[in-house]
C-alpha cells in the first residue's frame, strides 16, 4: 500500500499542489515584495522599504480606523452567531415535530451572495427607517446595527449545522449518567454537551472569525462605508486603496499583508485556545 501510495501520489496530488502554487502561493510572496514597493504594474516596482507600512498607519489612510471597525463588528458578530446558532441547534436537536423544515429554511441565507444580501437588507432596513427619517448610511451606529444583522442572518444557520453534528455526536450514556447522577439540565449542557462539542465550536468560531474579518460585499452594497467612511471596514478600505486611489498601490499591499497578518495571528490563537479545551469521547 505505501509503494503504491508512493508511486500514484503526484499522479492524483499534483495537480492540486501545482494550481496551491500558482494561485496561492507565488501571488503571496509577489505581494509581500511589492508591499516594499512603489508600483503600478507587476514590473515597474520600485523599492521603497517600509515607507508603505507607515503610510498604511497614518491617519490619512484611514486603515487605522477601518480595522478598528472591523474588529468591533467581528467581536459582536462573532459571540452573537454562535450563540444564537448553538441554541437554535440545541433545539432542533430536541425531539420536536418540523426539524427538517426549520434547519432548511435557517440553512438558506447562506446560499445567498453577499452582494444580493447587502443590497436586499439595505432597502428592508430603509423602509424601517424612513418612519423616523433615518437611512442606514445617516448614522454609523445605524451602519454598525445593519452589518451586524447581515451577517447573523446570514451566517447562524450555517453554524446551526455544524452545531447540529457535534449535538448528534455527543455519547447518551454521558447525558443519561450525568441525569442519574441528578444533574440538572443546566448542569448537564454545561459540564457534558458543551466539553464535547467543543470540536465544533472550534471550527464555527474559527469560520465566523475569518468571514467577519475578511468581510467586503456585505460592506460595499450595505454602506459602502458611509458616512464619512465611518462604516468601512478593513477589506473595503483596502481595495479602494488599490483601485481608486491613485499611487497608493504598495501601500494598499502593505495594508493587505498587515491585515492577512492580524487575521492570521488571532486566528492561530483562538484555535489553539479552543483546542486544548476539548475533550476526547
Amino acid at each position: 500500500m505505501t509503494k503504491a501510495l508512493k508511486k500514484y501520489f503526484p499522479i492524483f496530488a499534483g495537480p492540486t499542489l501545482l494550481a496551491f502554487l500558482i494561485a496561492f502561493i507565488v501571488p503571496f510572496f509577489t505581494g509581500l515584495y511589492l508591499s516594499f514597493t512603489k508600483f503600478t504594474t507587476l514590473t515597474n516596482g520600485r523599492w521603497v522599504g517600509t515607507e508603505n507600512y507607515a503610510k498604511a498607519f497614518a491617519e490619512r489612510s484611514g486603515f487605522v480606523h477601518a480595522l478598528g471597525f472591523t474588529a468591533v463588528v467581528s467581536v459582536i458578530s462573532i459571540i452573537t452567531v454562535n450563540l444564537g446558532a448553538f441554541v437554535l441547534a440545541y433545539l432542533l436537536t430536541r425531539k420536536l415535530r418540523g426539524t427538517n423544515f426549520f434547519r432548511s429554511v435557517f440553512f438558506m441565507p447562506n446560499l445567498i451572495g453577499g452582494i444580493v444580501l447587502g443590497y436586499t437588507w439595505q432597502v428592508m432596513l430603509n423602509a424601517i427607517l424612513q418612519h423616523w427619517d433615518q437611512t442606514i448610511v445617516n448614522d454609523w451606529h445605524l451602519g454598525m446595527a445593519g452589518l451586524i444583522l447581515l451577517v447573523n442572518w446570514q451566517l447562524m444557520g450555517y453554524m446551526m449545522i455544524i452545531y447540529i453534528a457535534g449535538l448528534q455526536n455527543v455519547p447518551p450514556e454521558l447525558i443519561e449518567a450525568a441525569q442519574i447522577d441528578g444533574a440538572s439540565r443546566w448542569g448537564t449542557l454545561r459540564n457534558v454537551t458543551i466539553p464535547m462539542v467543543m470540536p465544533s465550536i472550534t471550527i464555527c468560531l474559527f469560520l465566523t472569525l475569518a468571514n467577519t474579518f475578511k468581510m467586503y460585499d456585505q460592506n460595499l452594497a450595505l454602506t459602502n462605508g458611509a458616512p464619512l467612511k465611518q462604516t468601512q471596514m478593513a477589506a473595503l478600505n483596502i481595495v479602494e486603496a488599490m483601485y481608486k486611489q491613485v499611487g497608493k498601490q504598495g501601500v494598499a499591499q502593505a495594508e493587505a499583508v498587515i491585515f492577512f497578518v492580524i487575521v492570521a495571528v488571532i486566528a492561530l490563537i483562538q484555535l489553539r485556545a479552543t483546542r486544548s479545551k476539548e475533550v476526547d469521547a
